[in-house]
């Protein structure tokens, strides 16, 4: 009798698009398993006015508490994450089972390119690290905040006249909406959020569940893992999350590990880079030693002036 695999995600467009893509592999690899598909309906979903910055600063897990509680309720065996949306301290009996190969990492640009935005354009993103690389690379453009799943933003960047749309390029990639993007932004001079276009494979500790880490193997890429696991590090070294203007970057080469961190104050006037290489073999090491250049740099007192700062007026 075939054993059967529950696997849950949030309810959007897009993670249902990821679940479907890894199921697809996971079938292929495992056709003797039964898997199917639970949809959870997280903060993040229910709440499309409230920004993410007040969300997360709220308490609430946005994207992924939700998940978490129903894997560690017994509803499902496996949880599906944007690994960028996952807290990088594991919620206690939770465990990445698997990290699998990464989509593109890049930030995309809709509508317009960053050269050819017009003076004093608006720009649809509500993610505070997007809104400080805008500012900071072109401090007369105006950010406006703009929720919900990504065909919609798309319509009402048309719909409200606005010159362009920031996203995350693995999202538009995986719903086939490539032909939106008219520039990927450089990762190496426009640091995505760590971990970004990731998924991360998560799993209860227990002994009853080891089974399932083994059947998940066959989606683990070792390479990605390495990369995410040192931004991730650099984050938490920062004391930061999904929602804090943090930017990463890493590739493996070989033995070597180049890691690239950025924090960009809110309004652009500020932003602090650090990056070396190291060995693959310690990417949380690395991470950490990048988030403390940055510190030596002003990171700590960047950070702490966003945290302590009142939340911006809505337009």
């Amino acid at each position: 009798m075939a054993r059967t695999v529950r696997v849950g995600s949030r309810g959007s467009h897009l993670a249902r698009t990821m679940v479907g893509e890894l199921l697809g592999q996971l079938r292929t690899a495992h056709p003797d398993a039964a898997w199917t598909r639970h949809t959870i309906m997280t903060t993040g979903d229910l709440d499309r006015t409230t920004s993410l910055a007040e969300l997360s600063a709220s308490g609430a897990g946005v994207f992924a508490s939700q998940v978490e509680a129903a894997l560690l309720a017994g509803e499902i065996d496996v949880a599906v994450h944007s690994l960028k949306d996952l807290p990088t301290t594991p919620a206690p009996g939770t465990m990445l089972a698997a990290v699998p190969a990464r989509h593109d990492v890049r930030d995309a640009l809709c509508g317009a390119t960053l050269d050819t935005l017009p003076q004093g354009a608006r720009v649809g993103t509500s993610a505070p690290r997007r809104i400080g690389q805008l500012r900071h690379a072109r401090p007369d453009v105006r950010p406006t905040p703009i929720r919900g799943n990504v065909p919609p933003r798309l319509h009402q960047m048309r719909q409200k006249g606005w010159s362009g749309l920031l996203l995350a390029a693995a999202g538009l990639r995986r719903l086939g909406l490539s032909d939106q993007i008219t520039q990927f932004l450089d990762p190496w001079e426009w640091p995505p959020s760590p971990a970004q276009g990731t998924l991360g494979v998560q799993i209860r500790t227990g002994a009853e569940d080891a089974w399932l880490q083994e059947l998940l193997s066959v989606v683990h890429d070792p390479v990605t893992d390495t990369a995410v696991r040192a931004e991730r590090a650099l984050l938490a070294a920062l004391d930061g999350g999904c929602h804090v203007p943090i930017g990463a970057t890493a590739v493996a080469g070989g033995p070597s590990l180049r890691l690239l961190g950025q924090v960009t104050a809110v309004d652009g006037s500020r932003a602090i880079r650090a990056e070396k290489t190291g060995s693959t073999q310690g990417p949380e090491a690395l991470g950490a030693q990048v988030a403390d250049e940055l510190r030596e740099r002003g990171a700590t007192a960047l950070l702490e002036e966003l945290r302590t700062a009142p939340p911006p007026q809505r337009p």
